[in-house]
């Protein structure tokens, strides 16, 4: 059997076993928390009764793994150079207050205004990722630990920029500060039509199914090029697995660190724009939070690959989705977060295992032909 077929093959094993261990430690979990896992898993299929219900549930499942999608490919631009970017839930945060700000400071042709958005987000995001990157290559400062103190620093200020400088005006009985509104070119058209395709009907909550979600398989298709097939890439990758020998080769390793924090930094900052663009149409004090650091796990149960980031993002917008129907069900919200942990784990420990095996089988393999040859030869 080819190498690649059967390290293919061990890695679907692998991830079989991990969802069905998984689906067994949380059956468990629900049990224990005296509701039924049959009830638990019918209710994660639980789109909803109506037509209409069913098309927000499904609406809000795909706007729900745009953004997952968007940092699990942050984050994985990192991994791909040994890099820990813990910073993406600041860098995201810090982009998006500042392009909805700029955004809303003029009003231009919507490609026009949409595209300075979205170089205004990459490039805070970027920017802000620099700074940790500049740290490790000149300090020699763990990233782990600036990242995360960066993290602090940025969402506070974040808190404060909506509460002052980029307040925009509070309307009577409003609880939550925002930024002021963007004008209505600045709003990506939705998607909503793709339903009558299918003959549904199109969603009324949450703005429908965000256009952003065109520009997020695009840049998933970008990344994969750029990681896979340049020069780029593969330097990124040789000076994560061996620095003094990229170096030896020459690659400039602290180049390829800034490179690749400044790059998983621009993409961070693009988390926050399908929310802003596709609904709100500005920051608020209550922004969605969190994705930053579910873009970890996303990026790890995907493998650090684009498709597979891309399923891994969808398994995580499946599950969150059914918190409703679950509560239905009786069952704890809580639930969602164990599955997904053990469902994280399980699926990391059967990669690592998976990859030894194939590596064992691999020098076998190698063995046995060497010892072939050797033996006509001799012969």
């Amino acid at each position: 059997m080819p190498a690649g077929l059967n390290r293919a093959l061990l890695t679907v094993a692998g991830a079989v076993i991990a969802i069905v261990l998984a689906i067994a430690i949380s059956s468990v979990a629900i049990t224990a928390a005296g509701a039924s896992p049959l009830e638990a898993f019918a209710a994660f299929f639980d789109f909803g009764a109506t037509e209409r219900a069913q098309s927000n549930a499904i609406a809000a499942f795909l706007n729900r793994a745009v953004p997952l999608f968007i940092a699990g490919l942050a984050v994985a631009v990192g991994f791909r150079m040994n890099l820990f970017n813990i910073g993406v839930e600041g860098q995201y945060r810090l982009a998006a207050i500042c392009a909805a700000y700029v955004g809303s400071t003029f009003t231009a042709p919507a490609p026009i205004q949409i595209t300075v958005i979205i170089l205004v987000a990459a490039a805070v995001g970027g920017l802000y990722a620099l700074i940790p990157a500049v740290m490790k290559v000149t300090r020699g400062v763990n990233e782990v630990i600036a990242t995360i103190m960066l993290n602090y620093i940025a969402i506070n200020l974040s808190s404060f920029l909506v509460r002052g400088p980029f307040a925009g005006e509070r309307a009577a009985g409003q609880l939550t500060t925002t930024t002021p509104e963007l004008p209505e070119s600045a709003m990506f058209p939705n998607l909503n039509f793709a339903f009558e395709w299918f003959g549904l009907l199109p969603p009324t909550r949450g703005g429908g199914v965000w256009g952003f979600l065109l520009v997020a398989i695009a840049l998933g298709i970008v990344i994969w090029v750029v990681l896979e097939r340049t020069r780029f890439g593969f330097n990124v990758k040789a000076s994560g697995l061996n620095g003094p020998a990229a170096l030896a080769s020459g690659v400039n390793p602290k180049t390829m660190v800034i490179a690749a924090m400044v790059l998983s930094g621009g993409i961070a900052g693009l988390i926050g724009l399908p929310e802003i663009l596709g609904d709100k149409g500005a920051f608020n004090s209550n922004f969605t939070a969190g994705l930053g650091f579910l873009g970890i796990a996303v990026a790890l149960l995907g493998r650090n690959k684009p498709v597979g980031i891309a399923v891994a993002a969808l398994l995580f917008a499946f599950l969150d989705r059914a918190q409703g129907a679950l509560q239905i069900a009786n069952v704890p919200p809580s639930v969602i977060t164990i599955i997904q942990g053990v469902t994280v784990l399980l699926v990391v420990v059967a990669n690592e295992v998976t990859n030894r095996l194939a590596l064992r089988l691999e020098e076998r393999r190698a063995a046995h032909e060497l010892g072939t040859n050797k033996v006509e030869v001799a012969a």
